[in-house]
């Protein structure tokens, strides 16, 4: 059992250290031209305004103008997601980093996801809809909770992983529409979903190491 334990703490470290990896690489090839070239007036926090903007464009088109043109719907959305590759690395590039931007980060992610969640699976996957809804409200409650506590807004990296897997398959999904999603971007979202789970582990046992849940099993398991 505690091989089994080792080798999965194992895991874990070795795939943050990659994702983080790859995520400290991009921000040093965006920093080339962000550093610069970026216009100072468009502040990180106003590309993230912006996202939530389109989020919510997209939820009317949608929802309440029953727009369905596909170019329409792709391009809103695919700037939408460019934009969240962009605002954590201009933020770090010109050192304008703020508790506000990092909290209001992923609320305009879930902004920008959601109503395209819907649209292209509420008929053909409800269950998988089902569970991406409810993991949103778990991994928001978690990631409120940890912010109050800890005083640390910042998304990890495995919450990171999963926004940008989220990010490309759904621009794939709706290339493609109406067309049903392929088995392939149905699973491609359930490993975007094993990362939420990752994302919401690492807190959870990391408020349970600095006191802030006291649970005996969970204390036990990881000799806290």
């Amino acid at each position: 059992m505690g091989g089994i334990k080792y080798f999965m703490n194992s895991f874990l470290e070795d795939l943050k250290f990659f994702l983080e990896k790859i995520d400290h690489y991009r921000d040093r090839v965006l920093f080339l031209f962000i550093k610069p070239l970026w216009p100072r007036f468009i502040t990180p926090n106003r590309i993230t305004y912006f996202r939530i903007i389109l989020g919510t464009v997209l939820f009317i088109l949608l929802f309440f103008l029953d727009i369905k043109d596909k170019l329409i719907i792709i391009s809103l959305f695919s700037i939408g997601a460019i934009s969240d590759l962009f605002d954590g690395s201009v933020a770090r590039g010109l050192k304008e980093e703020t508790e506000f931007g990092a909290i209001l980060d992923p609320i305009a992610d879930r902004i920008l996801i959601l109503p395209i969640a819907v649209y292209s699976l509420y008929y053909s996957e409800k269950w998988l809809l089902l569970v991406l809804l409810l993991t949103e409200i778990i991994s928001g409650g978690i990631s409120l909770f940890y912010r109050e506590k800890t005083k640390d807004a910042k998304s990890n990296i495995f919450g990171k992983t999963r926004m940008v897997m989220l990010s490309f398959v759904f621009v794939a999904i709706l290339v493609f529409w109406p067309t049903p999603p392929s088995l392939f971007f149905i699973d491609v979202i359930w490993v975007s979903l094993i990362f939420s789970y990752l994302s919401i582990f690492v807190r959870v046992i990391d408020l349970v190491k600095k006191g802030y849940i006291k649970n005996k099993i969970i204390n036990k398991k990881f000799k806290i």
